[in-house]
């Protein structure tokens, strides 16, 4: 067997096995761990502008399969019916207290549900709305082989996207035409990469850039 046969079995494995056991070893720990933060942060959100304290909104997940991704409000009620699917840095719809915890990741934090519950995984190529995965569904038909995931190589480029988005005058065409054909390049690259040792390198890059913040 050739050294890239036995490279592509490795991934292949991994991909089917080794990641959903990774997945339930740091999320389900760290859900229990971060339960009393989950509840302080839901306090507030509830306190701090009128409408639930959870966002649900519909993704595409491994092969097609639409789920439910959950994070924390962090904008008015509503918001997603009065403006663009994207957000810029200075979009009105955000929360005082949204734009913190846009700032940190924390927004994020409900997603570790989603990788209990198999929606997710830890590492992987953002999920998106079908829009964007039926305006890109070449690229997609093989991104969404794996799970989509909390972090990535791309989510660690962009993660001030919203100060990205926010230099262009219309931020869903640059979302379109600037941004997504570049975290598409770096969803390909994962997907060469993907391994235990890379997925651990990206979970503690991440740990760090959130610490940085």
């Amino acid at each position: 067997m050739s050294r890239e046969n036995s490279a592509d079995n490795g991934r292949r494995f991994y991909a089917g096995y080794g990641k959903r056991a990774l997945d339930l070893a740091v999320s389900v720990p760290a859900l229990l761990a971060l339960s009393p933060a989950l509840f302080v942060i839901a306090a507030l959100v509830k306190a701090g502008s009128p409408g639930p304290v959870f966002y649900a909104h519909e993704r595409i997940g491994r092969r097609g399969r639409p789920f439910r991704l959950w994070k924390f409000r962090t904008m008015a009620a509503d918001a997603d019916k009065s403006g663009p699917a994207v957000t810029s840095s200075g979009d009105a719809r955000i929360t005082p207290l949204g734009r913190t915890l846009r700032k940190w990741k924390l927004d994020e934090l409900p997603q570790l549900w989603n990788v209990v519950r198999g929606d997710m995984s830890l590492v992987g190529p953002r999920p998106e709305v079908r829009k964007y995965t039926d305006i890109f569904r070449d690229d997609y038909s093989a991104i969404l082989e794996i799970s989509p995931g909390i972090t990535d190589y791309a989510a660690l480029e962009f993660r001030n996207e919203e100060e990205v988005l926010a230099r262009y005058p219309d931020a869903e065409e640059a979302y379109t035409s600037v941004v997504l054909p570049e975290k598409i390049a770096l969803y390909r690259q994962y997907l060469r990469d993907m391994g235990f040792r890379s997925d651990m390198k990206i979970i503690f890059r991440t740990i760090r850039e959130v610490i940085r913040c």
